[in-house]
């Protein structure tokens, strides 16, 4: 997955433009949005990337957007940039999660910078997303004694231990063990201990 995808929202229409043909020209897709309200609007439907926000807007700012997107636990990155930029928006901006603060005249380099870097974050999020998620509808496959097996070996035990913890024999462990192995598409060792280790922490 490569993320290139960029949602830039901002109601002066030059802006849209001059913004979109740039960063078109280093490869990135560019979907505009006259407002804040039209993207909330397209939201549900569409895919992930960087979003590039004005912070003075009609009907909606800015700031408001961030406070909606947090709401809504939609974690893209914002850069949210201005006109009028002052200490107060900036902090602001940050404090709603704000991935940077550019203002206008907005220096190209350094917005092509700030993009290419939040999306390579963004990527890096949904993968690890992707990699918990699949991790666990693994460990939904098990059965109750197979958890407790899994248990068992993450706390280093050896299969005669584990026998003898649950009064069962060495080669019905082995089994277990085997059937683990198909359950979570592993059989290192360490990567059940992983496994195990996240699905304590649900």
């Amino acid at each position: 997955m490569s993320l290139r995808l960029v949602h830039l929202i901002d109601d002066d229409w030059e802006v849209r433009e001059a913004l979109s043909f740039l960063l078109r020209t280093v490869g990135l897709e560019v979907r505009a949005y006259q407002d804040a309200l039209a993207f909330l609007e397209a939201l549900p439907g569409l895919p992930a990337g960087c979003i590039v926000t004005d912070i003075r807007m009609p009907r909606l700012t800015g700031l408001r957007l961030q406070e909606r997107l947090a709401a809504s636990r939609c974690r893209w990155p914002v850069i949210v940039i201005t006109g009028h930029g002052d200490v107060e928006a900036c902090r602001a901006a940050f404090r709603n999660g704000a991935a940077d603060f550019l203002t206008k005249p907005i220096d190209e380099q350094v917005l092509i910078d700030t993009v290419q870097a939040a999306l390579a974050r963004l990527e890096q999020m949904l993968a690890a997303e992707e990699d918990a998620s699949s991790s666990r509808r693994r460990l939904e496959r098990l059965s109750e004694r197979e958890r407790e097996i899994l248990a068992l070996i993450a706390e280093g035990r050896s299969t005669k231990e584990i026998a003898r913890t649950l009064g069962i024999s060495p080669r019905t462990v082995d089994t277990h063990r085997a059937h683990l192995a198909e359950k979570l598409e592993s059989g290192s060792v360490a990567d059940m201990v992983r496994l195990h280790l996240l699905g304590a922490d649900r």
